[in-house]
């Protein structure tokens, strides 16, 4: 080693510089309206659940009545996990809605890819059921939500 002196080292600066937060919007009093429809929703699922089962098992006997109730079943809970998350993203922080519900949707359907991979390659009578049941489920969520919302959405 040459004769190199000392050393040093830059000081390190411990304080950012005082910014302004930014305006954030304020939460709603009650934030109870993202999950209001749920309860109604939920009925019209399990209505549709026993309708189901009963065609799967008319049309195809046990095995489609099975397959067409969990088809209903898992739009059902995939539905309503998704908004539940998404509620309470929004009601602790906004910013976390985007990145949770794009979690929520790939796991989601991660899930629901495997189920159905599996389903489609197994040798079982109800997969078709379960498929139509799926295919039911999200008509009719999707159906109940939009008139929910559109009913709970102010006139001008």
């Amino acid at each position: 080693m040459s004769g190199s002196g000392p050393v040093t080292v830059p000081a390190v600066q411990d304080e950012e510089p005082e910014r302004p937060l930014p305006d954030l919007a304020a939460l709603p009093a009650d934030p109870r309206w993202r999950v209001e429809h749920l309860p109604f929703l939920s009925a019209v699922c399990m209505a549709l659940l026993l309708f189901a089962a009963s065609a799967g098992y008319l049309t195809g006997g046990a095995q489609s009545a099975v397959g067409a109730a969990a088809g209903v079943l898992i739009v059902t809970i995939s539905y309503t996990m998704s908004t539940l998350v998404i509620a309470w993203a929004d009601t602790v922080r906004p910013a976390l809605l985007m990145p949770l519900g794009l979690l929520t949707y790939t796991v989601k359907y991660t899930i629901l890819g495997v189920i159905l991979a599996y389903g489609v390659s197994a040798d079982w009578s109800g997969k078709t059921a379960l498929g139509l049941g799926i295919v039911a489920g999200v008509m009719v969520w999707t159906g109940v939500q939009a008139w929910w919302m559109y009913r709970r959405a102010p006139r001008k």
